[in-house]
């Protein structure tokens, strides 16, 4: 029986380019033994530790909690290796506990044979720890996660349940063009904390602004929803009332000069509204504007903002001239920081200048550059 003053590793998965802001929130948040992969961060901790971390998390996609890794090149290797594992100290009777994950570089390439073995060794371990030939499944979800890399696999289950980046604020029904933990990821590169001005002039559905205002409060983005690990018998609740407790007591208060704005009028209404759902919507000031007559009545500050990609050919030349015109809206304005995010190839040569740095980011399955232009006083 797994208690609370027990410690294991905790995998974070992300999205490629995010491993190393992903492993700096770990480390601010005093997680131990922290180290990056690609697409993952890993950490050792207590449930305690683990309920934290969905909780306070701007940048990871969820938290799993690894039950065990071993190497298997086989299917035999596989089901044994599964069956190896103490998976009754973690699943009570009635666990739901569907299987999903991926396989990468492996000889066993087949997903859904991998699911299907993983499953049966879980139920043939179970099956002789608590003498049961059928397991009804009606309890709480334990979703186990699978991931198989050069023939090295990893089971875990799944803490969070629905992803980390569904903060609560945004309608489910709404397509947005950039998840909310890349959002965050680019407040976070722009070393955005809550001093000067913060621009997104490009603002669409909010999520930059929106994740802007939650890093200057220091508001955990998973107070207000609920995780999947919170029904499993061996949390206490008391775990995720101190957790919350915690998080709230570090917020801090102040008046933040946070604007957002949009050609769009559609697009900044709703903006506001998703801005009302998060709590954040006194900390920004939304308007109607045209990015390219960009204008600010401040003379420094920081522009953080995902500009439309233009996917189609004439999409894409529009955008190209958008970042053309927008480029030269800024010239002579170098104290101004910019972080824009795109993935055209040609941004820099529309945009009129090089960037001072550029880091590789993936806007779901779309890759893309962050190209940083950092103030002349750097």
């Amino acid at each position: 029986m797994i208690n609370n003053t027990d410690r294991f590793t905790c995998v974070i998965p992300c999205l490629f380019g995010l491993e190393g802001p992903v492993a700096d929130e770990c480390r601010r948040i005093n997680m131990q033994d922290v180290r990056a992969e690609d697409g993952r961060v890993l950490f050792r901790g207590s449930l305690a530790d683990c309920a934290k971390a969905n909780i306070s998390l701007r940048c990871g996609e969820r938290v799993l909690i690894q039950v065990g890794s071993f190497e298997a090149e086989s299917f035999e290797a596989l089901f044994e290796g599964v069956r190896r594992l103490n998976w009754e100290d973690w699943l009570p009777k009635d666990a739901a506990f569907p299987v999903t994950g991926y396989s990468l570089d492996s000889t066993l390439f087949s997903v859904p044979d991998c699911q299907r073995i993983i499953k049966k060794a879980v139920v043939e371990r179970l099956k002789t720890r608590y003498r049961l030939e059928l397991f009804p499944e009606t309890g709480a979800a334990y979703k186990i996660r699978f991931s198989i890399r050069k023939n090295q696999v990893s089971l875990m289950l799944d803490s969070s349940g629905t992803a980390l980046h569904k903060r609560g604020y945004r309608p489910a029904h709404i397509e947005a063009a950039l998840r909310e933990t890349l959002a965050a990821a680019m407040v976070k590169l722009a070393r955005y904390r809550g001093k000067g001005d913060f621009c997104d002039p490009f603002c669409g559905s909010g999520t930059i602004p929106i994740e802007a205002a939650l890093a200057a409060l220091n508001r955990a983005p998973g107070l207000n929803r609920g995780f999947a690990a919170e029904k499993w018998r061996y949390f206490d609740p008391r775990i995720w009332q101190d957790a919350r407790e915690e998080a709230r007591a570090a917020e801090f208060h102040g008046d933040y000069r946070i604007f957002a704005s949009d050609i769009d009028p559609n697009a900044v209404r709703l903006a506001r509204e998703n801005a009302e759902r998060a709590g954040v919507a006194e900390y920004i000031r939304f308007s109607v504007a045209d990015a390219t007559a960009f204008a600010q009545d401040t003379e420094r500050g920081v522009i953080v903002t995902n500009p439309p990609y233009g996917e189609r050919l004439l999409d894409l030349q529009q955008a190209e001239e958008i970042y053309r015109r927008f480029g030269e809206a800024l010239r002579g304005k170098d104290a101004w920081g910019v972080y824009l995010l795109s993935s055209d190839a040609e941004f820099e040569r529309c945009f009129g200048r090089p960037a001072d740095k550029k880091r590789k980011l993936y806007n779901g399955m779309i890759k893309c550059d962050l190209y940083m232009y950092y103030t002349a006083q750097k």
